[in-house]
């Protein structure tokens, strides 16, 4: 993901890494020789003439930018659903450490409660991580070594929805500190309530993940822009003449960027520069709860790949 600082009206014109326009380029290059031939044409250098009328293309560019803002508001969602399930995981997963600290019987004295917590920290601190990988099917074996003891990590590796085994393994350590009476069962139903909401972020990012927007909806809207770009010059030629290629490009950026970027976000757990920085969240969850530990924990000084301030 692509973060920057708030940029000035004039360097934001000029803003290039994080936006589309570099993907953009081939396509509206198609769109300015089309231009040109158009121009061409309607001044009869060539022997073909094709010009056509401006009406056609208000009444589909109205429909057009009407679809386009379904489609822009459906992928966001999709974003914004998946940025507040990794916010949901950090909040829970902070609610179990505190928990683990606070609620076993004699929290105050035992020295061995902090041990225990840490035993389920780590589990914790794994979890972000497996997530991002099964979401980005991605390998997980080289985070999860760095986090979790070897008898642990084999037994995750071996599992499909890594993720799920590790909420399994926490709710195992809540059997095994309930069954050694150090919590009662108000303090079982607190962590529960918190692991529950751990399967729920789960499962929403594996819906988003697995759900993409409906195949025909998608393709009709780019075949739509598409050709509605190439015929534009043809439109415009006759009303402003040589000013075509300006125009005619402008607009071209303006309803393929919009495109683009709906496509990019309607994966929210991708890689590419729109999408969520999920690497930098997984540390970020990280450290958290060793914080609240007593660890001395900081962020790294270099962002995570995905997670540029440019």
């Amino acid at each position: 993901m692509i973060i920057r600082p708030h940029l000035n009206w004039f360097r934001m014109l000029l803003a290039w890494r994080g936006s589309v326009l570099p993907q953009l380029l081939p396509r509206l290059f198609i769109v300015l020789c089309l231009s040109i031939v158009a121009v061409a044409s309607h001044d009869h250098i060539l022997k073909v003439t094709v010009n056509l009328s401006t009406v056609p293309f208000s009444l589909i560019g109205i429909a057009l930018a009407v679809f386009l803002g379904f489609r822009n508001n459906a992928s966001y969602d999709r974003y914004w659903e998946g940025r507040k399930l990794w916010g949901q995981l950090l909040n829970d997963t902070r609610s179990l450490t505190r928990e683990a600290l606070t609620l076993p019987n004699g929290a105050q004295n035992d020295k061995r409660v902090a041990v225990r917590a840490r035993e389920l920290v780590q589990i914790l601190s794994a979890l972000p991580h497996a997530l991002r990988h099964q979401l980005r099917r991605t390998d997980a074996q080289s985070d999860l070594a760095r986090i979790l003891p070897p008898a642990l990590l084999e037994r995750v590796m071996a599992s499909r929805f890594r993720p799920m085994t590790l909420v399994l393994c926490a709710s195992e350590w809540v059997r095994e500190e309930a069954r050694e009476s150090r919590l009662d069962g108000y303090a079982v139903l607190a962590f529960e309530r918190n692991l529950n909401g751990l399967s729920d972020v789960i499962g929403g990012c594996e819906r988003i993940a697995s759900t993409p927007l409906p195949f025909a909806y998608t393709v009709m809207i780019h075949r739509t822009v598409y050709f509605f770009c190439a015929l534009l010059p043809f439109g415009l030629v006759d009303s402003i003449g040589a000013l075509t290629p300006v125009f005619a490009v402008f607009v071209a950026y303006a309803f393929m960027a919009h495109e683009a970027i709906a496509s990019q976000i309607e994966d929210p757990f991708g890689t590419e520069d729109n999408d969520l920085a999920l690497n930098a969240m997984s540390t970020y969850i990280g450290v958290a709860l060793h914080d609240l530990l007593g660890d001395p924990t900081t962020l790294p000084t270099h962002a995570p790949e995905e997670f540029i301030i440019d």
